[in-house]
């Protein structure tokens, strides 16, 4: 079975964010890193590779440095790298974003299974699985907490606040995973040492054959029209207890409408 999982470099969450004047993220400003829930999708595919023939390509979209989440992977164990990059893809929407990957996969040719994180740890959105496979035409099966594939069906359990649900979808097939799916490896030294080896390709929007117009922020359907910074941090408030505290806490909390 070959399986494709999407990575994304993002920026530390640790670090601090500063933005460009056309208010898009300035990733040369801030370390970045392989998307940690990403990770959760590299390992369920490792998981499923070792259980027969097939390989795992992880395919990223982004600037030069979005070559270190491929990196990252590669060195988990994935067997080769596709990365999409293109000067104007800078500024890219969910939905530019989703017309790239499904043009990237489409020229792997062969793939029986899509992986992806329920979001990435930048934008949060969550999108991008239904709008991949829209545009794939497969059948999408999101939110995978567990997952199996029997012959040419891939079952997963998806669990909610009251209920668990199975769901089955018939491959070639679009998934998403949560981070209670798995317990994502760390790379050793052996495999940090043989991604080394292991092809990473390089594909621009040309090879894709999409155009540039499509892409980039004077394309996109979502633009950040303003930043403000965070507030600073402000001391704490201190109840003294003097037979009023418990009254004090509760208006305290209804103030800021917790309770």
């Amino acid at each position: 079975m070959n399986i494709a999982v999407l990575v994304k470099h993002v920026p530390d969450a640790q670090s601090d964010r500063s933005f460009e004047d056309d208010f898009t993220t300035d990733r040369d400003a801030v370390d970045g890193l392989l998307s940690e829930l990403d990770e959760y999708a590299v390992e369920e595919a490792l998981k499923l590779a070792e259980d027969g023939e097939g390989e795992v390509v992880v395919l990223t979209m982004g600037p030069e440095r979005a070559a270190d989440a491929l990196k990252k992977a590669l060195q988990m164990g994935a067997d080769r790298g596709v990365h999409v990059l293109d000067e104007a893809l800078a500024g890219s929407d969910a939905l530019a974003t989703s017309l790239v990957l499904a043009s990237a996969i489409q020229k792997l040719e062969g793939i029986d299974l899509v992986l992806t994180g329920f979001a990435s740890t930048d934008g949060t959105m969550s999108v991008l699985p239904a709008m991949l496979a829209e545009r794939l035409g497969l059948p999408q099966v999101t939110v995978a907490s567990e997952l199996t594939v029997d012959g040419s069906t891939v079952r997963i359990r998806r669990d909610g606040d009251a209920a668990s649900e199975t769901i089955e979808a018939s491959l070639p097939a679009v998934v998403s995973v949560t981070d209670q799916i798995n317990e994502p490896r760390y790379p050793s030294f052996k495999g940090i040492m043989a991604a080394k080896k292991k092809p990473v390709e390089t594909w621009s929007l040309a090879d894709l054959g999409v155009e540039a117009g499509q892409v980039g922020l004077d394309a996109a359907w979502s633009k950040v029209q303003s930043i403000e910074a965070r507030p600073p941090r402000t001391a704490g408030e201190v109840v003294t207890d003097e037979g009023e505290g418990g009254k004090a806490l509760a208006a305290f909390l209804a103030s800021r409408k917790f309770i």
